[in-house]
């Protein structure tokens, strides 16, 4: 009977990652460098995914309109025949007869071209901001992923403890009953916690088979390929909480609405110089035959008579969208800033319950395990009451997990600097009937388990792109 106390403190001691924690300081932004594993994950997603290609195709595409935008409408080669007559060809007998060859340069006002280049480059903002926006998510995925798989391998190694005991105490149980010391229903109740066990282990090994599929895919390789960790979840650095201002700094959608604003305001511009008008240059020589050629100049000026139905119209149109950008930059801002409130909100109250889970909680809960131990070793507490126990034990373990999980994912999204919900990052299903009594004395494991903390369910505006 003595070797399931004895067992206990073992079982306990098995899971310094878990239990015994140790409480990290505050540091900067997660470097690669912080884990060779994400580090290489990262800089695969980074280097293959077809998202950044294409992004990055889309900002040459826009680079290469600038120099395009300034230069000159290409000129106009004329080819004429002017004869008196249809009995026969006149030239080099009628002074009027002649062949004719004419060049026009048209010259647009002084500054449109210059304006013109200054949109273009404009547009180039616009494509950049949305290569960062691919890029920034692109990271914020791969590192919700591996923090992931991370949670599910942690819940394995919970499970896996827990199994270890219920083996031993199912064992017990067993000979207990045998030699009439023990009831039949503590057999059964081990027998089926195992078998529960077992169920929740197959649940874990899907979960940790598609997180696995999902990193692959955002570094393009084959779903099945390992992704060997060296570090739990507990060993991932917390970054330090980004201020709103470093948070707008980062922003792709902010910087992508301040590009359309600023493009708005040169085709403002360009639309007012559209009402002067544009020239046109042209020089031609008619040769006639053995007679002198002749050659002309000329000088063609465009006149922009529709103006109050045109150009005006113009303007007022751009006038109108840059109000429309005007008030797109500030409701990014507004919604940016009310996203980092409520993200720091979450990081705080989950650094919080992290702290009390590693000076108290966790503490508290091996001590009553222990306790029901050894008051069922001597025989005043029933199998259950150990048993449940142990169940509230690693209940307590896996919302711990899930509350680093989501301190992690607030952190993600903080830095991705996203206008929508915090996205969750969830693991498996511990999936035994009595572990949901140890978790549920816990808020972070209910509120990981619905949503992540701080989830909103309503999106910002996406980013456009004129």
């Amino acid at each position: 009977m003595r070797t399931l106390l004895r067992l206990a403190p073992a079982l306990v001691l098995a899971a310094p990652a878990l239990a015994q924690a140790p409480h990290h300081p505050t540091t900067s932004m997660p470097t690669p460098a912080a884990d060779p594993v994400l580090a290489d994950l990262l800089a695969e997603a980074l280097g293959k995914h077809p998202d950044i290609q294409k992004a990055d195709a889309t900002v040459r595409m826009d680079q290469e309109r600038i120099p395009q935008a300034g230069v000159l409408p290409d000129p106009t080669l004329s080819l004429g025949l002017q004869n008196d007559g249809f009995n026969g060809l006149q030239i080099g007998k009628m002074e009027t007869s002649f062949y004719s060859v004419a060049f026009t340069q048209p010259f647009p006002w002084p500054g449109k071209r210059g304006l013109r280049k200054e949109v273009a480059a404009a547009g180039v903002g616009v494509s950049e901001a949305t290569r960062s926006r691919v890029q920034m998510s692109l990271e914020a995925d791969v590192r919700r992923g591996y923090a992931a798989l991370l949670l599910v391998r942690g819940q394995k190694e919970l499970l896996a403890q827990q199994a270890v005991f219920l083996e031993q105490a199912e064992r017990l149980a067993r000979t207990r009953y045998e030699v009439g010391q023990g009831s039949q229903g503590d057999l059964l109740r081990a027998q089926l916690e195992l078998t529960r066990l077992k169920q929740a282990t197959w649940s874990l090994e899907a979960e940790e088979r598609t997180a696995l599929a999902g990193l692959n895919r955002l570094r393009q390789h084959d779903p099945a390929d390992p992704i060997p960790t060296t570090v739990a979840l507990a060993d991932l650095p917390e970054p330090a909480a980004l201020t709103p201002d470093q948070v707008e700094a980062r922003s792709p959608e902010l910087a992508g609405a301040r590009a359309n604003v600023r493009q708005t305001e040169k085709l403002v511009e360009l639309a007012k110089l559209d009402r002067r008008p544009d020239f046109a240059v042209t020089a031609g020589i008619m040769p006639r035959g053995s007679l002198d050629p002749m050659w002309q100049v000329g000088v063609s000026i465009s006149l922009p008579i529709y103006g109050r139905s045109k150009q005006q119209r113009a303007i007022a149109e751009h006038e109108h969208h840059r109000l429309g950008q005007g008030a797109e930059v500030e409701s990014v801002r507004t919604l940016l800033r009310q996203r980092t409130e409520e993200r720091a909100i979450q990081i705080e109250t989950l650094r919080r319950t992290r702290d009390l889970y590693r000076e108290g909680l966790l503490v508290q809960s091996e001590a009553t395990f222990k306790a029901a131990l050894a008051q069922y070793e001597a025989g005043r507490a029933p199998f259950l009451g150990a048993l449940e126990a142990l169940n509230g034990w690693v209940g307590d373990q896996g919302a711990y997990l899930q509350t680093l999980a989501q301190l992690q994912a607030q952190h993600i999204a903080l830095g991705e600097a996203t206008l929508g919900a915090t996205p969750s990052i969830t693991g498996g299903s511990l999936a035994s009937a009595s572990l949901s009594a140890g978790a549920a004395a816990s808020p972070a494991t209910s509120a990981s388990s619905a949503k992540a903390p701080g989830q909103a369910q309503d999106s910002g505006p996406a980013m456009s792109k004129m």
